[in-house]
């Protein structure tokens, strides 16, 4: 398995940077936040499947619009899959025509351009023998994060998180985890937003790694614009023992 990485900005405004989106193989994305905008016309219409991890909207930015100018491409629904909490939200308050047309509807309900399929946390979808696995996460709308097991390695994205003990509980019981992608929002001065909005800092995520069993490479996701730098100097303070790194926009990660 290969995981590309289009985005994994905690913001935007620069050239390089994206919001989360990562692309597994050719056809499978988890997230779409503005990393899916720098993909060709024909490399969308390539992706049958979106995992969401929540409907925050750097993580989804980009599922509206990737959808219609690939449709005429396509001869199958693009299944977009999240938790029945996170499905009702793309519902009500995206695909709503209101916002944007409803894709499951059109061009007719039984022959959508998208369809929604739900997933629940511990359920394992297995699209020819790569498994996708709903992991615990805690954040201020429904949320999980993902674990990526192509069957000789495992790579573990957090989504969007904060203090989360059945996430590690779950992480832990993974024997062939090899890569583990983590978020660290903010720098430790804005500790108490942090918490606030349950994402991590340097502090926070240094004592939940104290939880983490099982050798892997750290991979750090979702730094905010400004601070990169501060956040990333911190962790290299807090976290040194565990060599953490940045996540890279345009990484490739095989499997």
């Amino acid at each position: 398995m290969k995981l590309k990485i289009l985005g994994c900005s905690g913001g935007i405004g620069g050239k390089h940077l994206r919001t989360t989106s990562m692309l597994l193989d050719r056809d499978i994305l988890i997230d779409a936040g503005t990393g899916v905008m720098d993909l060709s016309i024909a490399e969308m219409a390539m992706v049958d499947h979106v995992f969401i991890t929540h409907t925050h909207l750097d993580h989804i930015a980009s599922l509206p619009l990737m959808i219609d100018p690939v449709a005429d491409r396509r001869s199958k629904p693009l299944v977009v899959y999240g938790t029945e909490a996170v499905l009702t939200i793309l519902r009500n308050h995206i695909f709503n025509w209101a916002i944007w047309p409803d894709f499951s509807e059109i061009p007719t309900p039984e022959a959508p351009f998208m369809r929604f399929q739900s997933i629940e946390r511990g359920q394992t979808i297995d699209l020819n023998g790569r498994k996708i696995t709903a992991l615990p996460a805690e954040h201020t709308v429904p949320a999980v994060g993902y674990q990526l097991d192509s069957g000789a390695a495992s790579l573990v994205f957090s989504g969007d998180t904060g203090v989360c003990v059945a996430f590690w509980r779950v992480v832990n019981r993974i024997p062939n985890l090899r890569h583990l992608i983590i978020e660290c929002a903010f720098s430790n001065r804005e500790k108490q937003l942090a918490l606030l909005s349950k994402h991590l800092c340097p502090e926070m995520l240094a004592t939940e790694l104290l939880k983490l069993e099982r050798s892997c490479e750290i991979l750090i996701t979702h730094l905010k614009p400004g601070q990169i730098e501060l956040t990333m100097e911190e962790i290299e303070t807090c976290l040194g023992e565990f060599r953490p790194k940045m996540l890279q926009n345009s990484q490739l990660i095989e499997f």
